[in-house]
């Protein structure tokens, strides 16, 4: 008898109030893939874009299983190094667009891009881990290179990465600057040192700042650049302010003298730094954060709240 499963089944640009469960057949596993039991996944801005027009695109295979992560354990480890049962996490690699992601109950996934973890966070707490804290860690320790003494500015700080990247900031020893566009979000970055709020304005307005994560994106960069202090580095991760490219920017220009402009693509995890920044977690007692977490039948109402922004913080889904 074959198997079957409940998943989220895309082939066209979708709102939310149409996305609805379909009962579709359980992946057959094949070498270089496992199979996951998909315990929770979090919920991704790139996620939104997909169903909204990115799905459009010849690139993207359809139909498609959205999800660009997911936390679980291995049904079938096919010819893999993983045991049946193990606690994993995985996260892009062309999850949910390449190929099917993790809004389902079951997941075929390429092993290089499954980590297996040890954790005493329930399912839902480490729902809001893989690609979010992965992506705070990157720009912060790989781009930024932040060190205990550094002050760091997160520009548009009241998201699940602006969260992560203070809260990991904060651990490390870092004063931390966070802002939002909106007053009445003040009490979501309490963690932070000081709160700013952003009117697209910051040069002049903060001092001492030798790193900067610029989640806004290029909508802002250019005044990221001018407000930080000669040495810092800025790291480009996030695009919330809805443009995606800096057209006309002139580096030589654009670039204030002793200032250093990076970026963080989270496309290439790998073991040892996912085992790295699950050792961090640890250390410093840190329970991830997240804004709401729904069940999986209530998937529809999850995306809707995604749409709407009436959730603050990653929203995490539970089988």
């Amino acid at each position: 008898m074959e198997k079957r499963m409940r998943a989220v089944v895309l082939d066209k640009p979708t709102k939310g109030e149409n996305v609805v469960l379909s009962e579709i057949r359980i992946p057959e596993v094949r070498p270089g893939w496992v199979l996951v039991r998909v315990r929770a996944f979090g919920m991704n801005h790139s996620e939104q874009i997909l169903r909204e027009f990115e799905i459009q695109n010849d690139y993207i295979r359809k139909p498609i299983i959205p999800g660009i992560e997911c936390v679980g354990e291995i049904s079938d480890p096919s010819d893999s190094f993983f045991s049946k049962g193990q606690k994993v996490i995985a996260m892009m690699g062309g999850m949910g667009r390449s190929f099917n992601g993790s809004y389902a109950e079951y997941v075929l996934l390429p092993v290089h891009h499954v980590f297996a973890i040890k954790s005493e966070l329930d399912w839902a707490e480490l729902a809001a881990v893989p690609e979010t804290y992965f992506t705070a860690w990157g720009s912060l320790f790989e781009c930024l290179q932040l060190k205990p003494e550094d002050t760091l500015l997160v520009r548009g700080a009241t998201c699940a990465l602006g969260y992560a990247a203070t809260q990991i900031a904060k651990a490390l020893g870092c004063q931390v600057i966070a802002t939002t566009h909106r007053e009445n979000k003040f009490d979501l970055i309490k963690e932070a040192d000081a709160r700013v709020l952003d009117d697209g304005k910051l040069t002049g307005r903060i001092k001492g700042v030798t790193k900067a994560l610029d989640l806004v994106g290029p909508r802002n960069l250019k005044d990221t650049l001018t407000s930080v202090d000669h040495g810092a580095i800025v790291c480009n991760t996030g695009v919330l302010g809805g443009v995606y490219a800096l057209n006309g920017f002139d580096p030589i220009k654009d670039i204030p003298n002793g200032v250093y402009l990076t970026g963080f693509f989270s496309n290439y995890p790998s073991k040892g730094v996912v085992d790295e920044m699950f050792r961090f977690l640890d250390e410093k007692k840190l329970v991830p954060v997240f804004g709401k977490m729904f069940s999986f039948e209530d998937i529809r109402n999850a995306v809707i709240a995604q749409d709407t922004g009436s959730v603050d913080g990653k929203i995490v889904v539970r089988m």
